[in-house]
């Protein structure tokens, strides 16, 4: 069976993995660009966006597996955009396609959790955007389908990571901490004591000044 993943999840020293006040012109609240720094010097990073050179040591090699099997996503309205209520209460916003232009970075279908279900939005480059009210188990059956054997990342934001791990569905969780302290924001480890029982863990320190945690899922 196909796996669940978390990669290259970024949290802060106080574990928040998104700063406080969302907005359209700035996707991570207060936190601004501060928790991806990290990811922006990497290889990875530069030939996502088109440019050359980057850094290829520890944050490239972890950084480069975010996309390496994956054959759909699952993500909250959160990461989507910063719009909260029903679609049709927005006005313009209703035609809000999400941060990353006409040909997102996904590649694969993506649902999108949300309370209010929209029409399924095509997009570039195979990106299709599913919008589910649906538990976790629900939307990764339909994500389990939609990958086709491939394995199945959970995106974020740090409330979808959280409920995922609470319901026991995760298999593989690389997490990021930055020597950063937001103080405010929304926090992934709140109401999961005892994680690490079910895991084995591995931390992994990088010259670039954050700690690569990996999760994988005892038998």
């Amino acid at each position: 069976m196909s796996k669940v993943r978390v990669q290259n999840f970024t949290v802060s020293l106080d574990g928040f993995g998104t700063g406080e006040g969302l907005g359209f012109d700035a996707p991570f609240g207060h936190a601004g660009e501060r928790l991806h720094q990290w990811m922006f010097a990497t290889r990875f990073w530069r030939s996502m966006v088109g440019e050359d050179g980057g850094s290829e040591g520890v944050d490239d090699a972890f950084a480069q597996r975010h996309a390496v099997g994956i054959g759909a996503e699952i993500m909250g309205r959160g990461k989507f955009g910063p719009q909260t209520g029903p679609w049709t209460d927005l006005g313009a916003d209703d035609e809000w396609k999400g941060w990353w232009g006409p040909n997102p970075p996904f590649h694969t279908p993506v649902f999108v959790l949300t309370h209010h279900p929209r029409p399924t939005l095509e997009m570039e480059g195979g990106n299709v955007f599913h919008f589910l009210d649906a538990t976790p188990e629900e939307a990764l059956e339909q994500a389990r389908e939609a990958a086709g054997g491939l394995d199945v990342r959970i995106g974020g934001g740090p409330t979808v990571v959280r409920d995922f791990l609470a319901a026991g569905l995760i298999d593989h969780l690389h997490v990021v901490q930055v020597p950063v302290l937001l103080g405010r924001g929304v926090r992934l480890w709140d109401g999961l004591e005892g994680l690490e029982d079910a895991y084995d863990i591995e931390t992994v320190a990088s010259p670039g000044g954050v700690t690569h945690l990996n999760f994988t899922r005892r038998p």
